[in-house]
C-alpha cells in the first residue's frame, strides 16, 4: 500500500539512531514499517562480545555518574523533561512507523518518560538521603541506613510500549547513580534510541545508557551475566528464564509478565460509560497493553444489553494505517502476531465457540491488521480461555452472583490487572478488593492505576515479581549499606566485671528500653 512517512521519519535519521548500537560482527536485522511492511533501516545485532564491551562502558562512565551528588543528577531529568515534551511528535512518528499502534496511543506513550521524572524528581531527594537511626544502645550507638547504586542494571524492553517501558524503567534506575544496559525489541528500537538521545542532549554522561540489540535467545544470556540487576517486561515463560539465570548469579531482578485481565461489571453499571471503557480495554493499542481486558462477566439482567451495545461499538471502529488521529485502532505490529491472535480464535470457534463480530485478518488495510474481535463461549480448554492472545479479542461470560463473578475472575494463574465497573463505589470497591490482582481499577481499565506513579504496580500469581513505580520503583536499583558506629566501648563486660552481672545489666537495659520506648 501507498503511505507518506512521517517528515521527521527521514533515512539520515534513523541511520544516526542505530549508529549508536555495537555490532562488530552480529549481522543486521530488518526493522519494518508495520503498515506497509518496508523497511525503515538495517538495525545492527549485537555479539556477545559487543554486550560485554557495553556493559564496560557503562561501568566506566557510572563510576563518576554515581559520584554527582543527586541534585546535580536530577537536573539532567529536569532539562530532559523539557525535551522530551518538546519533542513528543517526532518520538509519536517513531512509535507509529515501528509499532503500527494509531496515534493516539503513540502520543499517550510518548508522555509517560516525562511523568515518571516529575514524580521521581521531587521523590527521589527523600527516598535516597540517608536514614540515621539508634543503634542498640541508646545515645552511645548510631545505625545509618545509606542507598547505595547496584552498578549496571540491565532493561529488557517489549515491543507493545517500547518507549515507556525502555526509558521509564531505566529513568529510575539513572536516578538512583546506576548506568543502563537496554535490550530493546528489535521491531521497536528506532523510539529508544531517540529517547536516548535526549537524555545525553539534557546532559547525561555519554557511554552510561547503552543499547545492545539482537533476538532474546542471542542477547539475553549475555545481558543477565553482565547485569547487578535486572528488569524485564514481558511473557510469564521468558520471566521465567530471566528469572533462573538471576537467581544463578545471585542478582535481583523484577518482572512485568503476562495476564488474562478480567472485568466485573456490576448490575448498577453506567451502562455508557462501561461500554466505553471496554472498548479501549479490548481494543486500545489493538489489544496489545500488557493490562488491557480478555475476559468480562456480566450479570445476566444486563448480558444482552451489554453484547448488544458493546458490539455496536466495536464494529463501529475506524480501524485504519495513518498517520494522523484518524484511526482508533491500528494494526498489530507484525504478521506473525497476527498469525498467533488468528490462532487463538480458529482454535475458539474450533472448540464451540461463536465469533460475535471480527474474527478475520484484515490485509486490505495491511499485513498485520485483524478485526476487532468478540467471542462468545469461550472455555478454559481454549487457548483463548487460558492464555494470553495479546490482541483485539475479547471473550463475554454471563454470571449469576457476584461470588461467581469474583470466583471467575480468580479462575487463572494471572494476577496482573482487573476492572470492576459499578454505580456503588463502596460496593464495587469491596468486590475489587477480593480480585487476585496486583492492580484493580474501579470504573477504568488501567489508566488510573498506571499513571498514579506514587503507587507501586506489579503482578501477583503468574504475572511478575516486583513492581514498577512508588518508593519501591526506585529504591529497587539500590542495595543498602548500615553504617554503623560505637562511640564508647560499651557492648560487652568491662575488664574484671562478672559475666553474671553483666548479663544482669543487660537484660535489665532491655526492660528499660521497653519501658521507655528507647530503640
Amino acid at each position: 500500500m501507498t503511505l507518506q512517512r512521517p517528515a521527521s521519519v527521514t533515512d539520515a535519521f534513523l541511520q544516526g539512531l542505530v549508529a549508536r548500537i555495537p555490532s562488530t560482527s552480529g549481522g543486521t536485522w530488518k526493522l519494518t514499517e508495520v503498515y506497509t511492511g518496508e523497511v525503515l533501516v538495517e538495525l545492527p545485532q549485537s555479539t556477545p562480545a559487543d554486550i560485554e564491551r557495553a556493559f564496560a562502558s557503562a561501568r566506566a562512565a557510572q563510576h563518576e555518574w554515581a559520584s554527582w551528588p543527586l541534585k546535580k543528577r536530577l537536573g539532567v531529568f529536569k532539562r530532559a523533561h523539557k525535551l522530551f515534551l518538546d519533542n513528543a511528535v517526532t518520538t509519536t512518528d517513531l512509535i507509529q512507523v515501528e509499532s503500527g499502534k494509531n496515534r493516539r496511543m503513540a502520543i499517550e506513550e510518548s508522555c509517560d518518560p516525562p511523568m515518571v521524572m516529575s514524580h521521581y524528581i521531587k521523590r527521589a531527594p527523600h527516598l535516597l538521603a540517608p536514614v540515621k537511626r539508634g543503634g542498640p544502645v541508646p545515645f552511645l550507638t548510631t545505625s545509618t541506613e545509606i542507598r547505595q547504586p547496584k552498578g549496571v542494571v540491565g532493561v529488557i524492553a517489549p515491543w507493545n510500549f517500547p518507549f515507556a517501558t525502555g526509558l521509564s524503567d531505566a529513568i529510575t534506575a539513572l536516578i538512583a547513580g546506576n548506568g543502563v544496559v537496554l535490550k530493546p525489541d528489535n521491531k521497536t528500537a528506532l523510539s529508544p534510541l531517540y529517547g536516548i538521545q535526549m537524555l545525553e542532549d539534557a546532559g547525561l554522561p555519554k557511554g552510561l545508557f547503552q543499547v545492545v540489540c539482537g533476538e532474546g535467545p542471542d542477547v539475553g544470556p549475555t545481558l543477565i551475566d553482565n547485569a547487578n540487576y535486572v528488569m524485564f517486561t514481558g511473557s510469564t515463560a521468558t520471566g521465567r528464564v530471566i528469572g533462573e539465570r538471576a537467581g544463578r548469579n545471585l542478582i535481583g531482578c523484577c518482572l512485568e509478565l503476562g495476564g488474562k485481565n478480567p472485568m466485573i461489571v456490576l448490575e448498577d453499571a453506567d451502562m455508557e460509560e462501561t461500554v466505553q471503557g471496554a472498548v479501549f480495554g479490548v481494543f486500545g493499542n489493538t489489544g496489545q497493553i500488557c493490562m488491557h481486558i480478555e475476559r468480562i462477566y456480566l450479570p445476566e439482567s444486563r448480558y444482552d444489553e451489554f453484547k448488544s451495545r458493546f458490539t455496536a461499538a466495536a464494529e463501529a471502529l475506524n480501524v485504519g494505517a495513518t498517520y494522523d488521529f484518524g484511526p482508533e485502532m491500528g494494526s498489530l505490529v507484525s504478521p506473525d502476531h497476527k498469525e498467533r491472535v488468528q490462532s487463538h480464535v480458529d482454535d475458539a470457534v474450533a472448540k464451540g465457540a461463536t465469533v460475535v463480530t471480527g474474527g478475520k485478518a484484515r490485509p486490505d488495510l495491511g499485513p498485520a491488521f485483524f478485526e476487532p474481535t468478540i467471542l462468545e463461549g469461550v472455555t478454559k480448554d481454549m487457548l483463548a480461555g487460558s492464555t494470553e492472545t495479546f490482541g483485539p479479542v475479547v471473550g463475554l461470560h454471563r454470571y449469576r452472583t457476584v461470588d461467581e463473578a469474583v470466583e471467575l475472575a480468580n479462575d487463572t494463574e494471572y494476577g496482573l490487572n482487573a476492572s470492576v465497573w459499578g454505580g456503588d463505589l463502596k460496593r464495587a470497591e469491596d468486590v475489587a478488593r477480593r480480585i487476585q490482582s496486583g492492580n484493580v481499577n474501579i470504573n477504568d481499565i488501567l489508566a488510573t492505576a498506571f499513571a498514579s506513579k506514587g503507587t507501586p504496580s506489579g503482578g501477583v500469581k503468574q504475572s511478575g515479581v516486583g513492581a514498577r513505580h512508588g518508593d519501591q520503583g526506585l529504591t529497587k536499583y539500590t542495595d543498602v549499606q548500615n553504617l554503623a558506629v560505637l562511640k564508647k566501648q560499651v557492648m560487652g563486660a568491662r575488664p574484671g566485671q562478672d559475666y553474671d552481672e553483666y548479663v544482669k545489666g543487660m537484660l535489665s537495659g532491655l526492660r528499660m528500653m521497653r519501658k521507655t520506648r528507647i530503640r
